[in-house]
């Protein structure tokens, strides 16, 4: 009787340890993981219009109806006037009620903290603040004439910025037992827009000074994995700003000063609850100059620079509206970031999707302006293409979490202006080779784009989602020599714990048995099963 006393004694010890557990963002074996509650999640996602999270009453509209299109995490902007009008009165009545609503519905929320800076720009940051260029300085254009940009030496600033954000995380550690808050964003694709460089008085002289021997010893030590625009540029033998960064000087700077100020902000969050905290940053366009985009951002090329002095930031993520979705993603997983899309163009979003969970194996994915899509008014009317994906992605569910923590999953897009029409990707011993889908005989594009994420559940046995494709499936020389061919397709769809037959696809729907022939303008899972015969 003493032992089983003693037994239930460590049980209730150890229940709140359990329930306390904080999200984490994990990396292991190439995937990327949100672990909550102990196990993998896959964020469905989505972030909010700027402006479509501002009352009790867009809540209470929103949340419900993206719950329905299996959007189980949405992203939502909390800035700091809107918690802080008066100085040192904080309000978080609006931030409670987004929550107990998505609580509600079932799903989780990621805050964007738009405090000294949003897409550069200070517009978030409260009257009282923006009112007082004395305590609160502005950066400063070449001629001296002040921005709309707090400046990044501003100690007021920076001292309640960190307080806001501190007060922010402290009441949701108190409000929030449940964890429906996963992850918060600090801040808002910062950087210098105009210029270069903030050229006020301050920092010309902080500037002219010596680079701190911190940083230039954090880049030494590994020269050798610089981004290819840091390295043509990285003096580990000056000593002013320019001597060591030469003709991308300004730039640097400004990530230092950007990466030092977040840091701060970050670290005062995290001493009230240390949820995942991560940044975002506005990418480059081809050709264009730092300070055309935010100078000192935390983009790839000066990454390295954030990663050596924001100790408290965990992560960092694109927000990709450029056509080359992929070359981003893979930028960002080289310097060791977990694959996580916190913005993307919403009309490419649903393909997008499937390479994010298929080929990066990601975590979570959410295109900008999510609270613009519907559920269809109409029996007649077409369900939103990205919630079709979302929908194939829920009923795949943890036979998707796994696949990806084992690397059975491979994933690809393709579109009419792709410099290459077919694109082939090698799973379990085979080759899935991808063509847009087109018409027969007179061979007509049906649709100017496609993508599919492929997963191996056994052997011979995957799970094909996507549209718009013809794939042909062919045994990969450098497995064996053996013959591939198609021995069943299904277009299948879950019902509780079991798959449900809809269609079994022959004749001219898999091209006499010779290829998956998608549907062209619908997310549809194929289950598909191939053999390997000797020649």
């Amino acid at each position: 009787m003493r032992l089983l006393i003693m037994l239930a004694l460590l049980a209730l010890l150890a229940a709140p340890a359990a329930a306390t557990e904080l999200p984490k963002v994990v990396m292991q074996n190439g995937a990327s993981q949100l672990i909550l509650h102990g196990k993998p999640y896959l964020m469905l996602g989505g972030e909010l219009g700027n402006s479509s999270a501002g009352t009790e009453a867009q809540a209470d509209a929103i949340l419900p109806r993206l719950a329905v299109l299996h959007v189980n995490t949405v992203l939502m902007p909390v800035a700091w006037e809107q918690i802080e009008a008066t100085e040192g009165r904080f309000d978080f009545s609006l931030l409670d009620h987004w929550i107990d609503v998505a609580r509600a519905n079932r799903m989780h929320l990621v805050l964007l903290w738009f405090g000294s800076w949003k897409n550069g720009f200070s517009d978030y940051a409260p009257a009282w603040v923006k009112a007082d260029t004395r305590r609160f300085p502005r950066a400063r254009a070449i001629d001296g004439a002040p921005l709309e940009i707090l400046s990044t030496f501003g100690e007021e600033t920076l001292r309640l910025d960190s307080r806001a954000f501190a007060a922010l995380m402290a009441h949701v550690r108190t409000k929030d037992t449940q964890q429906t808050v996963l992850m918060v964003q600090v801040e808002n694709e910062v950087g210098l827009v105009g210029d270069g460089r903030d050229r006020s008085a301050q920092v010309d002289r902080t500037f002219a000074s010596a680079v701190p021997p911190s940083l230039v010893q954090a880049l030494q030590a590994k020269r050798a994995a610089l981004t290819p625009e840091l390295a043509a540029h990285f003096n580990p033998q000056g000593r002013t700003w320019k001597e060591v960064f030469g003709d991308a000087a300004d730039e640097a700077f400004m990530a230092w000063r950007y990466a030092t100020y977040a840091d701060a902000v970050a670290r005062a969050g995290k001493q009230q609850y240390a949820l995942p905290m991560y940044m975002n940053a506005q990418l480059p366009a081809p050709l264009e100059r730092a300070g055309e985009y935010p100078s000192g951002g935390s983009h790839p090329y000066d990454q390295q620079i954030y990663q050596a002095v924001a100790t408290h930031i965990d992560f960092y993520a694109p927000d990709i509206y450029w056509p080359d979705f992929s070359y981003w993603v893979q930028r960002y997983q080289a310097l060791g970031n977990p694959a996580f899309v916190p913005e993307a163009k919403l009309d490419s979003a649903p393909y997008n999707a499937l390479y994010l969970y298929g080929e990066a194996r990601g975590f979570g994915f959410c295109p900008f302006g999510i609270d613009s899509l519907s559920p269809p008014k109409h029996k007649t009317d077409a369900t939103p293409l990205l919630m079709q994906v979302y929908a194939a992605l829920d009923q795949l569910g943890e036979q998707l979490l796994q696949a990806q923590a084992a690397g059975r999953t491979r994933g690809l897009v393709l579109h009419a202006t792709s410099p290459r029409p077919t694109q082939t990707v090698a799973l379990g011993g085979y080759l899935f080779t991808a063509t847009l889908a087109r018409s027969w005989p007179d061979k007509h594009l049906l649709t100017n784009d496609g993508a599919m994420l492929v997963l191996q559940s056994l052997p011979d046995e995957f799970y094909i989602v996507g549209s718009g494709l013809t794939v042909g499936m062919t045994r990969d020389p450098d497995t064996d020599a053996r013959v591939a061919g198609i021995a069943s397709i299904e277009e299948v769809s879950r019902a509780g714990t079991a798959w449900l037959v809809e269609r079994r696809l022959n004749g001219d729907q898999s091209n006499q048995g010779r290829q998956l022939s998608m549907d062209a303008d619908r997310i549809r899972i194929y289950r598909v099963h191939l053999y390997a015969a000797e020649r």
